[in-house]
């Protein structure tokens, strides 16, 4: 790779990361994991950035980090742990509001089943369509559907007080 090469890649990775983090702190839950998230994916990018450049690099890493993402909930189902959730976790009332609906959702969705928490990342976050999320997940558009509901439905028992939008088709 030449030094023009480096500089657009250097360029891309600082100018893209904020968003990058979002997205995977939002896969994740925690903001170390989504460092981790991201640093890997960025490790498997970087080799195919020669070929990447004049595409969709940012397309493509986002994919990479939802699929480790996947691999790493898989690999988790086989090493369970118990997760410990007491009275110490109730957030305290922010006068600004948005806090509070921030922090529920944060917490509704740490309560969904990871593909469930991925499809509502990937169509109501990222705002992708039905089919660009089955692309990106490797399965069907009946497949994203279902889950969609399931978890639209799932946060609705979560958060009866909150207004959730209507499942978008």
């Amino acid at each position: 790779m030449d030094e023009d090469e480096r500089a657009r890649l250097a360029e891309f990775v600082t100018s893209r990361t904020p968003a990058l983090m979002r997205v995977a702190y939002l896969l994740t839950g925690d903001r170390h994991a989504a460092e981790d998230l991201v640093q890997s994916a960025l490790a498997r990018t970087i080799p195919r950035w020669r070929s990447l450049r004049n595409a969709d690099p940012e397309g493509y890493l986002r994919t990479v980090m939802y699929r480790e993402q996947v691999s790493w909930w898989r690999r988790l189902r086989r090493y369970r742990e118990s997760l410990l959730t007491g009275a110490h976790e109730v957030p305290a009332a922010d006068p600004s509001g948005g806090t509070d609906l921030r922090l529920a959702m944060r917490a509704a969705l740490r309560h969904l089943p990871p593909a469930q928490r991925t499809v509502v990342v990937l169509r109501y976050y990222e705002d992708l369509t039905e089919t660009q999320v089955a692309q990106v997940l490797g399965c069907s558009v009946g497949t994203v559907r279902s889950r969609t509901h399931r978890a639209v439905s799932r946060l609705r028992e979560l958060l009866p007080d909150v207004e959730l939008l209507e499942v978008r088709r």
